[in-house]
């Protein structure tokens, strides 16, 4: 295979925006990639682009929304392809362009999600809710997507000592983040006695347990590694990345309190990549809901089995920690634009790894190695990225 660079990147803030279609955003996004590549771009070099999504916006019209976004910037003749696999959509979107790199098919090809969440009405907003799990045994019989990871939670709680404080420190740790990125939906402290007194959503979640609702994009441009330093010095190679399927309902998995497509994902790519868990300075991980990301910690190989929680006991994945986790606020607090949110881990990890987190309080220093994880629906999927700063 061909070795793997990233040259640019580029996202929008994320929030509420009701006077932007995804046209807009996607624009938005893909400006701020051009300019962050050092020595220009010439654009017609791109040879393929991969766009996540899951539905674009309350009745949008799905079909050839790759081709409609590159014409809008200009570029309507790239061979487009508009990628869909719930919340790990952008996600598979930089898999795809990864591997069409990493085939020397290709020399640049452009990574991209785009999502609009909030113009769909509250008396629809169940949408969100129900969508990525199995149609006919968990939505129709009444669940959600928080009560599927309810059930993920309440299992943990049962087998491995998980108290209530547990998850709230999630949530706390990453508004903590997201308050100096100036990319997060929410941009606010919330103390721990919040965390636990929020409205109930699922037990044993509360509102502060459970990501928002998101309008957003993200743009990432690869590259063969080979021709990277004719557009920068400062490349973040692509040293790993695997991705995996399993059951779709819960209900089919030998185990609620791990996700095996992660898993399987991870060591493909640290494999790949030649670095294990302990290599990682630095992590994106998906936290859709606070049960997420302590999933994580246990399938990405930080944490023993069942002991995931003591980390955030520790402070460990604080930013000031040995191992800082979600640095941009995660899904959490930073938002989550279903479609972008894959891509939007690696432009964090871009800017990161390129000493370009200007607020000092959010750049991690001396960092080498990164990963970004994306999910999607309940574990029904997963991809998992390395990153390797480029002039370490």
């Amino acid at each position: 295979m061909e070795s793997v660079a990233i040259i640019g990147a580029g996202q929008t803030k994320y929030g509420d925006f009701p006077g932007l279609g995804v046209k807009e955003l996607f624009a938005e996004a893909y400006l701020e990639m051009l300019q962050s590549v050092d020595r220009g771009l010439e654009q017609q070099r791109i040879g393929a682009a991969y766009i996540g999504s899951l539905s674009a916006g309350s009745g949008f019209q799905l079909g050839q929304l790759a081709p409609l976004l590159m014409g809008h910037v200009g570029l309507p003749h790239v061979n487009a392809a508009r990628i869909e696999n719930a919340c790990a959509s952008g996600g598979y979107a930089l898999y795809s362009a990864a591997c069409a790199v990493a085939s020397g098919k290709f020399d640049l090809v452009l990574a991209a999600g785009v999502e609009k969440m909030r113009d769909v009405s509250s008396s629809k907003g169940r949408y969100w809710l129900g969508v990525s799990g199995d149609t006919e045994y968990e939505r129709l019989a009444g669940s959600t997507f928080a009560g599927i990871y309810a059930l993920m939670a309440a299992r943990y709680m049962h087998e491995y000592g998980l108290k209530r404080e547990h998850l709230s420190m999630v949530a706390v740790k990453n508004h903590r983040h997201a308050v100096s990125n100036p990319k997060a939906q929410f941009r606010k402290e919330i103390t721990i006695e919040q965390a636990l007194k929020g409205v109930p959503v699922a037990h044993p979640f509360n509102v502060w347990d459970c990501s928002p609702t998101t309008d957003g994009a993200a743009v990432v441009l690869l590259c063969n590694a080979k021709i990277a330093k004719e557009f920068t010095d400062k490349p973040v190679y692509l040293k790993g990345f695997g991705a995996a399927s399993d059951y779709l309902a819960i209900h089919d998995r030998d185990s609620m309190t791990r996700l095996l497509a992660t898993r399987k994902a991870a060591d493909e790519a640290y494999k790949q990549a030649g670095v294990g868990p302990k290599d990682i300075d630095f992590a994106e991980v998906h936290d859709c809901f606070t049960i997420a990301e302590i999933l994580a910690y246990g399938d990405l190989g930080f944490a023993e089995e069942g002991r995931a929680q003591y980390l955030l006991e520790e402070g460990f994945t604080q930013l000031d920690g040995k191992l800082p986790v979600n640095a941009s606020g995660g899904l959490k607090a930073k938002g989550h634009p279903i479609g972008a949110t894959g891509c939007g881990m690696a432009c964090e990890v871009f800017k990161q790894l390129r000493d370009e987190a200007k607020e000092p309080s959010r750049q991690i220093k001396n960092a080498r190695y990164a990963l970004s994880h994306n999910v999607g629906g309940s574990g029904g999927t997963a991809a998992v990225f390395i990153y390797q700063r480029g002039d370490a």
